[in-house]
Order: C-alpha cells, then structure tokens, then sequence
C-alpha cells in the first residue's frame, strides 16, 4: 500500500522522486518466500527498482537455522535487530536518502507498550516520531504513523492491490504478540486506545539529567551503535560460536568475552 501511493503522489504532483523497493529475506520458509512474489509483482506493477537483501548473505544465517539454535522463545530479538541493521545495509547501497516504513498506528501503539513495558528509555523517547535520523544515520520516515492497520487492509482491498497479509509462523510466541492481543482487548473497551497510547508516548518527555546511551560506530561493522561492540554482531558472535543465548538480554557477559579475545589477539 505504502509504494502504490508514494507512486501515485509522486507521479500525480512531479515530486521527482527516485523510488526503490527494499525487501529484507530473512529466510523463513513458508513465509518470506512467498511474500517475496508479492514483492516481484508490486515491481513489475509500479515498475520501480527491487533490492532484496538475505540474512543469509548478510551474516551467514537463516532465520530457520537460528530458531533451530535458539528455540522459538528469543528468535525474535535476533531478527528485529538484524532486519533493522540490513534495512541500513540495503539503503547504503541503494544510496537512499530516506528510508519509508509501512508501519501503522497499531505498530507504533504496541512499539510504545514494549518499551514502557522494558523501560527502554532511548527509544521510548523516538519511536513516535514520524520521521528520525542522525548526523550518520539514514533517515527513516513511517508515512502510516496514525493509519490503523485494518484501514490499510481495507483500501488495499478496494483498490484491488496485490498485497501479503500472512503473519509470520514465529510471530505467535514473540513479545509484540502479547502487547498485540492486549491492545486488541483494550480497543473493545476504548476504541480510540491505539491513537491515545501513541499520542502520550509524543507527549513524553525525557528529563535533561537522564544519561541516554552514546551513539557510536561499532567496532566491528562500522554501523551505528549505543556500545563498543553492536548487538547484532555480538549476537552473530553468539550463533558462530555455538552460544546463541550469549547476546540475549544484557550484554555484559558477551562485551567481557570479546574483550578478552581482543586483549589475547594484542598480546600475541
């Protein structure tokens, strides 16, 4: 829905914009494989150039290799990080000046619940925002900020588009999934609660004394990070070397384990 109308605006008004379509293969089969044909059809519908990045280039893995290491009770966190890090990786080589995401009001309402509920300060303070980005980062755009997701649904239908509405088959265990069916109980009691969550998570604001993470380049990858070392190459590091938990949760453990091997590397 999101490239259908960024096309039609773009071609009814001449912005003269350069638009691609960036898919992100995380190799979960009966899955991504076949929204992936939903993807190849959108570019010969709205023939605009389509990237597609795998986990499996990108950093050696699949995400059905990773469930088979992890279980399914944490593969979600390996592939949100990783899928954020390849979207950058994809935008770097496209060149993009701006990444839009087809994130809608339910997304961001449960994004806001996930991070009250984690006490993730630091993105809790810029996960509402239609539109972030840093001096070395690409910026992101989320257009759909305050579409709820069954309008989407809705026009995509009425307008007859060729669109993938399977959920993922990990998705049923993953964290968001609980904050999901919470926020669709609490509309039954307060229709307006999705746009009343994201409009305080706007109002919130983060005291100037609270010490927020530094960003800075990860030593590794060179993308950006809040730490030394990225989470998704401490996680990577986890999988290589058969510890998949080592980057779950806090990161003490696997920050002091690298930085040994770094010290044995400099004295040898």
């Amino acid at each position: 829905v999101l490239a259908y109308v960024l096309k039609v605006l773009n071609d009814r008004y001449n912005y003269g914009l350069d638009l691609f379509l960036l898919s992100i293969d995380e190799g979960i089969t009966g899955y991504r494989d076949d929204s992936l044909k939903t993807v190849e059809q959108n570019r010969d519908d709205y023939q605009m150039p389509l990237k597609i990045l795998s986990y499996k280039d990108l950093y050696g893995w699949t995400m059905d290799k990773i469930v088979e290491q992890i279980g399914r009770k944490n593969n979600c966190t390996f592939c949100g990080v990783f899928r954020r890090q390849a979207l950058d990786r994809g935008a770097a080589l496209l060149e993009v000046d701006c990444i839009a995401t087809g994130h809608n009001a339910d997304d961001i309402a449960e994004t806001v619940l996930m991070n009250i509920l984690r006490g993730d300060i630091a993105r809790l303070e810029r996960c509402t925002s239609i539109i972030t980005s840093g001096e070395d980062t690409i910026m992101r755009c989320k257009p759909l900020k305050y579409t709820y997701e069954k309008e989407i649904v809705m026009y995509a239908y009425y307008k007859q588009l060729v669109y993938f509405s399977t959920e993922c088959i990990f998705a049923p265990n993953a964290y968001r999934g609980h904050t999901r069916t919470f926020l669709k109980n609490l509309e039954k009691v307060r229709p307006s609660s999705i746009i009343d969550i994201i409009h305080s998570g706007e109002r919130l604001q983060v005291k100037g004394t609270v010490k927020m993470p530094e960003r800075r380049h990860c030593s590794r990858c060179g993308f950006v990070s809040s730490q030394e070392i990225c989470k998704a190459c401490i996680l990577l590091e986890g999988l290589n070397r058969g510890l998949p938990k080592l980057g779950i949760g806090k990161s003490q453990r696997a920050m002091q384990l690298l930085t040994k091997d770094k010290e044995k590397s400099v004295e040898f």
